[in-house]
């Protein structure tokens, strides 16, 4: 499955032909270069490893450093591979950028949400609160967790306070509305995940996608 790996740079509009305003999140994709191809034979499975962003060779440890070295590419900050499809080949020094993607597909867009930090429960779970007239003992609290003799604990994965945001989120079906290639921005309908200069894992859409 085609992937491109990119940064998030916010949100903007873009008027259609017709005029009407379409709401779009610009991605930064590539250029991303093959830096390994993996097939049964040597690996078990078939798949592509790409590298994003330059990195100063300083700052990729050795076993890094002699990857990219044996790949004879640049040092790269982000590693990430994908599954090959069927009649898919790739060559290590390939480079795979925004114009290899067609505007109008469907896009299946990976990133790793804001992190809110630890949030009540009303907040993280959207739970009602108490009322909040004068007396009352219940207005944002949780609430009765367990009973008194059975089970006389909390089960697991029952809902309340803690740590919230932070992470990994698909959305599936975004529409590529705008290829811009010589500054190498994807210009997609609608919200992503993460926040600005996220990394993002962009790939044609596994399902929902017009023939």
């Amino acid at each position: 499955m085609k992937t491109i790996l990119g940064k998030k740079m916010g949100m903007t509009q873009i008027f259609d032909e017709e005029g009407n305003v379409i709401p779009v999140t610009v991605i930064e994709a590539g250029p991303e270069v093959v830096t390994q191809v993996k097939t049964v034979e040597t690996d078990g499975y078939n798949a592509v490893q790409v590298g994003f962003e330059d990195q100063k060779p300083q700052r990729v440890n050795k076993p890094l450093t002699g990857h990219f070295a044996k790949a004879g590419v640049p040092t790269k900050k982000h590693l990430a591979e994908f599954r090959v499809c069927e009649g898919e080949t790739y060559e290590v020094g390939q480079v795979i950028t925004v114009a290899d993607f067609e505007v109008g597909k469907k896009l299946d867009i990976t990133g790793v949400s804001k992190g809110k930090g630890t949030q009540g429960n009303i907040k993280r779970h959207h739970h009602r609160r108490g009322p909040m007239s004068h007396g009352s003992k219940h207005k944002r609290l949780p609430g009765g967790l367990a009973a008194a003799t059975y089970p006389s604990r909390v089960f697991k994965g029952n809902e309340g306070p803690g740590r919230m945001g932070r992470d990994t989120v698909t959305v599936q079906n975004v529409v590529l509305v705008k290829v811009i290639e010589d500054r190498n921005l994807m210009l997609v309908k609608g919200a992503v995940p993460g926040n600005k200069g996220g990394l993002v894992r962009v790939q044609y859409a596994v399902k929902g996608q017009d023939k």
